[in-house]
């Protein structure tokens, strides 16, 4: 195997190596309000994550932190961005690939969530994870409908606006709404039940 050096002649061996490990914001919206969850230790709130293992993939760490920390399984978080600053980690140098999932709250059973709003004080940067995740989550509610599919298989326009409204407060009056909206959606051909009126027409996702 090459001995590989760089310009100074230091063999790559000669540099120190910084952990690395995952972190992951998992976003719900309980009771109209987003949240994230997030887990207690050594008397601090922060997001569930773990380092990175040899011969480990970032996928394969993200799922055993989920599993270890929080009791989520089968779920499949997309890469946000690498957290590099130096000081970030008071153990040392610590590199965070962060990750993000929108999920329904009835696969967070017994999680601790809180109001992204609340969600300041954590340890690490991990206040600034969840700033650039909720971000991302709204970009994407900006386009289409419930892309995380929180609202389940069949949902009124009022149920629609009410979770993007959750999401992101900027989300536009219920008219512009349903305009915007409606070209990606297909009619179930169902009203929904138990409700005062008249019932709304169920929707779901073309």
């Amino acid at each position: 195997m090459a001995d590989w050096t760089d310009e100074h002649g230091k063999r790559l061996t000669d540099y120190p190596r910084p952990s690395v490990a995952v972190d992951t914001a998992v976003l719900t919206v309980k009771a109209d309000v987003l949240g994230v969850a997030v887990v207690e230790r050594d008397g601090r709130r922060r997001l569930p994550g773990t380092f990175l293992h040899d011969g480990e993939l970032l996928a394969e760490a993200v799922e055993r932190s989920l599993r270890q920390r929080v009791g989520l399984r089968g779920v499949a978080p997309r890469q946000l961005r690498t957290f590099d600053a130096i000081d970030r980690d008071d153990r040392g140098r610590v590199l965070s690939v962060a990750h993000m999932i929108a999920l329904p709250e009835a696969q967070l059973t017994d999680i601790d969530v809180i109001p992204v709003d609340s969600a300041v004080g954590l340890a690490f940067d991990h206040d600034t994870i969840i700033a650039e995740a909720v971000e991302a989550l709204r970009e994407a509610y900006s386009e289409r409908p419930d892309p995380g599919r929180l609202l389940g298989d069949a949902f009124t326009l009022l149920d629609l606006h009410r979770l993007h409204s959750a999401v992101d407060k900027c989300t536009a009056q219920k008219d512009t709404f349903r305009r915007a909206m409606v070209p990606h959606l297909e009619s179930t051909g169902r009203l929904e039940h138990g409700t005062v009126g008249k019932p709304a027409q169920l929707y779901r996702h073309r």
